[in-house]
C-alpha cells in the first residue's frame, strides 16, 4: 500500500523540528506514515513544501503524485490563498475539485481537509468568513467524488495555544503527534487501517499554560512581530516564499520506523 501527502506547510509537517529528517521538520503525516510503515506494509512519498498556494499544488505535485499511483492520498492546500483577499477561491477551488477527481479517477482513496476556525485568534479571525467559504467547496468536492473529509474546522481540541508554534500559523510537536492520532483515527473508521494503530501514537501531556502579565505579553508580541511578522511582510512585498529553495521532502516512496 502507497500513503502519498500533497499540500503546503501544513503537510511539509513545519512547527515541528526534527534535525535528522529532510527540511529539518517531522509533522503529522510522517507520525501517520511511521504507524502505517511499521503496523501495515506501507510506503510513503511527501511532496508537500512550505508557502505553496493552490494553483501551485496544482501545477508542481498532482503529475508527480499521479505518477506514483498512490492507493492513499492525502491533501490540504488554500491556507496561502485565504490569507490573501484577491485569491478568487471559487476559482482556484474549481481547479482543486478537479485535482481531486483525477486521484480519484485513477483509483485513489482521497483525504481532504478543512480549514481550521481562526474564532479565537485576533491575528487571523478576520479570515474565518473565506475559511468558511474554503470549507464548504471542500465538503462539496468530497461529497462530488467519495473523498473522506478531516474536518479540522470542528476539531475544536486544536484551539488550545499549547498546540501551536511560536509563530502562531503553524502546529509545534504536540499540535502535529495530536493530527496524527486524528488521521489515523479517521483511517480506522475507513477500514484503511487498523482502528488500533492510532494507539501507536503517543500523545505526550501538555505543559501548564503561563500566565503572562500585560507587559510580558506585549514583549512576547513585539518579539512575534520582529522574527515572522516582519519577514512574511517582506516576502509578499517581494513575491518571494519560504519554500522557494526547499524540494519535497519524500519524492519516491520510502519507509519510515
Amino acid at each position: 500500500m502507497k500513503f502519498l501527502a500533497l499540500g503546503d506547510s501544513f503537510t511539509e509537517g513545519v512547527g515541528d523540528t526534527s534535525m535528522v529528517r529532510p527540511n529539518r521538520v517531522r509533522g503529522w503525516a510522517d507520525r501517520v506514515a511511521e504507524v502505517l510503515c511499521t503496523q501495515g506494509d506501507w510506503q510513503y512519498a511527501n511532496l508537500a513544501i512550505r508557502g505553496k498556494k493552490i494553483g501551485q499544488v496544482i501545477n508542481q505535485q498532482l503529475d508527480a503524485g499521479l505518477a506514483l499511483r498512490p492507493d492513499l492520498v492525502t491533501i490540504y492546500a488554500g491556507g496561502n490563498d485565504i490569507l490573501r483577499p484577491s485569491a478568487d477561491l471559487d476559482a482556484l477551488m474549481r481547479g482543486y475539485d478537479g485535482m481531486v477527481r483525477r486521484f480519484i479517477e485513477a483509483g485513489s482513496t482521497v483525504v481532504l481537509f478543512t480549514g481550521f476556525d481562526t474564532v479565537d485568534s485576533p491575528l487571523f479571525n478576520k479570515t474565518r468568513p473565506r475559511t468558511a467559504i474554503y470549507n464548504e467547496k471542500i465538503r462539496e468536492i468530497a461529497d462530488n467524488h467519495g473523498a473522506i473529509v478531516a474536518d479540522y474546522w470542528r476539531w475544536r481540541e486544536f484551539s488550545d495555544l499549547r498546540y501551536w508554534a511560536g509563530d502562531r500559523l503553524h502546529m509545534n510537536e504536540f499540535g502535529h503527534t495530536l493530527m496524527a492520532y486524528k488521521v489515523l483515527e479517521l483511517l480506522g473508521k475507513h477500514n484503511i487501517a487498523d482502528p488500533q494503530w492510532g494507539e501507536q501514537i503517543n500523545l505526550p501531556g501538555l505543559p501548564e499554560l503561563p500566565v503572562n502579565s500585560r507587559g510580558e505579553r506585549l514583549r512576547q508580541d513585539m518579539g512575534w512581530a520582529r522574527e515572522h511578522l516582519g519577514p512574511w511582510v517582506k516576502r509578499r512585498l517581494t513575491g518571494t516564499s519560504s519554500g522557494d529553495t526547499l524540494s519535497a521532502r519524500y519524492p519516491d516512496y520510502v519507509k519510515l520506523s
